[in-house]
């Protein structure tokens, strides 16, 4: 017994040894173990960021809406109507273009007074044909336009005006204008889903028709 009690001292008292040596050691590294992951935390890269803005960079991106009006050109006859439509055809606006009629009650005409007979219509008919006047109509209805020549119709006396010196610079010395209580037809050209670029060669255009009118509307 005595020697159980006596084995046991020493093994107490060896115990206490190791501790008293390497006890604060055994401490220590157990702490620096501890510590690891946070110092690794620290060191180690974050990846949500990278990740994030790649994701960003491979997103696709939604193009801006282009925006699109539409608009009206008015308003047109006789030569005037004939240049505007060879000069839209250049812009190839296929769909985008249309026309439609509008008519006056009364307004003013540019015209050539009636002539003696139908031989003298046809002579007076070539010789506008031949200074490039193509749009023009003959006046058969008997009364006192009988044989007179319609060369274009307009809303306000101004447009006449300009369309009649339009025609003597092309040697049409005959035409004159006046006021008509009948009914008057002209052309509205009508334009939609046109882009910007559209609209800014529409209004360079226009520049070239000084008596006509370019006006944004309501699409429809």
């Amino acid at each position: 017994m005595k020697k159980i009690w006596l084995g046991g001292l020493l093994l107490a008292n060896a115990l206490l040894f190791a501790y008293i040596q390497w006890g604060s050691s055994w401490l220590n590294d157990a702490n620096k173990l501890q510590a690891l992951p946070a110092l690794y935390a620290e060191k180690m890269p974050t990846v949500s960021a990278p990740l994030a803005t790649v994701a960003s960079a491979k997103a696709p991106t939604t193009p801006a809406s282009v925006a699109l009006s539409c608009w009206e050109w008015s308003d047109f006859s006789g030569r005037d109507l004939q240049d505007a439509n060879a000069a839209l055809a250049n812009l190839n606006l296929g769909n985008k273009l249309s026309q439609r009629l509008i008519e006056y009650s009364s307004g003013f005409w540019v015209y050539i007074p009636p002539l003696k007979d139908k031989a003298a219509v046809a002579q007076k008919v070539a010789q506008l044909k031949a200074r490039g006047v193509e749009e023009y109509f003959v006046v058969q209805e008997a009364g006192e336009w009988l044989h007179a020549i319609s060369l274009g119709v307009f809303r306000s006396e101004d447009k006449a005006q300009k369309y009649l010196a339009s025609l003597k610079e092309l040697g049409v010395k005959s035409a004159k204008t006046g006021e008509r209580a009948s009914k008057l037809k002209a052309t509205v050209f009508v334009f939609t889903q046109l882009d910007d670029a559209l609209v800014e060669q529409l209004k360079t255009l226009q520049k070239e028709f000084a008596s006509s009118e370019l006006k944004s509307v309501e699409c429809r």
